[in-house]
């Protein structure tokens, strides 16, 4: 595969900074003046180019819209107090996508196509990214399938798409979420390991029911026997049991999500104790009637860490401990908090300075 990394550079005419309250930012709501774009076509690469942001224009037969094949990714860039632009993880990020392609026959985008793309979006918009406490600019890169004509089968063009948009904190305070026991977000040998649309689809109805009894999101369970626990709507979830973080091992089913993944080396790296394993709900309920049932959060791009308040299971909310009183999540999200604006020793090389 041949691929041209000249990107030419269209900048709008007039930017849209002014018309933008950075004060009061609602996440993804606000986007930035421009996008990055490359076209797939005849087995190649081509045409990257910096845009203004804009709408699209395509057939109705575009065969996204009837079949599905769409992936996305979300990472994040900040700004330091010297006024640097810091990524978080982004060839993590450029890896898992071509994970999602693979399962979806899309074809492999780059790693340096990827990132060059990204780096030169960053530097044109780099006045966007906030510069307020719990604030970014949120990058969502995006690839679909473009060919028009109806029929099953994986088609020969594709777009991919960097997009960013300033945001404020994901969620405000701690989460309530409730076990799911019924409906499923994905089984063993789909499609949930992959960020694509469909996953995302399919929680919404479920999502939507329990947020009507006044939780803010759902626990997944297994689609097999509606036991273990899988991972929540926009996060991986962790538990501490004992003084012993323990998350679900992730599988075809799972996200693997760079979050998590940073977590998991922060506990190693800190001496902490952390289990990659199955968690059942049996065994959350019996901690929780032991009182050993010390945290619960969830970790991803959009929340980093989001201490839950309680899980709802069968009728009964389980009531977790004070956020202020919880230990490693805490130190995790104050050490990721710190880091990502440039404020922590680096100890892993996390983060790409722009």
């Amino acid at each position: 595969m041949t691929t041209n990394l000249n990107i030419s550079v269209e900048k709008v005419a007039k930017s849209r900074l002014e018309e933008t309250d950075f004060d009061s930012l609602k996440f993804g709501k606000s986007f930035s003046d421009h996008m990055f774009v490359v076209d797939y076509a005849e087995g190649e690469w081509k045409d990257a180019r910096i845009v203004p942001f804009q709408k699209l224009s395509f057939n109705p037969s575009m065969a996204a819209l009837h079949y599905g094949q769409t992936i996305f990714e979300g990472l994040k860039a900040f700004k330091s107090k010297e006024g640097d632009t810091l990524v978080f993880r982004p060839e993590e990020h450029a890896r898992r996508l071509n994970i999602s392609a693979d399962r979806l026959c899309m074809p492999e985008l780059p790693e340096e196509l990827f990132l060059q793309g990204l780096y030169t979006l960053l530097e044109i918009d780099k006045d966007w990214i906030p510069k307020k406490e719990n604030s970014s600019l949120y990058i969502r890169p995006l690839m679909f399938a473009t060919d028009e004509a109806l029929g099953v089968a994986a088609c020969k063009n594709y777009t991919f798409i960097i997009m960013t948009c300033p945001v404020s904190a994901y969620y405000e305070g701690a989460v309530k979420v409730v076990i799911e026991k019924e409906y499923v977000r994905a089984a063993e040998g789909g499609i949930g390991f992959t960020k694509t649309a469909g996953n995302y689809a399919a929680s919404l109805y479920p999502a939507l029911k329990a947020q009507k009894k006044g939780y803010d999101q759902l626990l997944w369970t297994d689609a097999k026997e509606h036991k273990y626990i899988e991972e929540a709507g926009t996060m991986n979830v962790m538990f501490e049991i004992n003084g012993k973080i323990i998350t679900p091992k992730t599988t075809s089913s799972i996200l693997s999500g760079i979050t998590r993944k940073s977590i998991i080396d922060l506990a190693k790296k800190w001496g902490i104790s952390i289990e990659e394993r199955r968690v059942s709900i049996e065994e959350l309920q019996e901690a929780y009637k032991k009182g050993t049932l010390n945290d619960a959060f969830g970790t991803g791009t959009a929340a980093t860490i989001s201490h839950i308040s309680l899980i709802g299971i069968d009728g009964i909310d389980m009531i977790l401990p004070p956020v202020e009183e919880r230990g490693f999540s805490n130190k995790a999200k104050d050490y990721l908090s710190k880091l990502k604006i440039g404020e922590a020793q680096d100890y892993m090389n996390w983060m790409k300075k722009i």
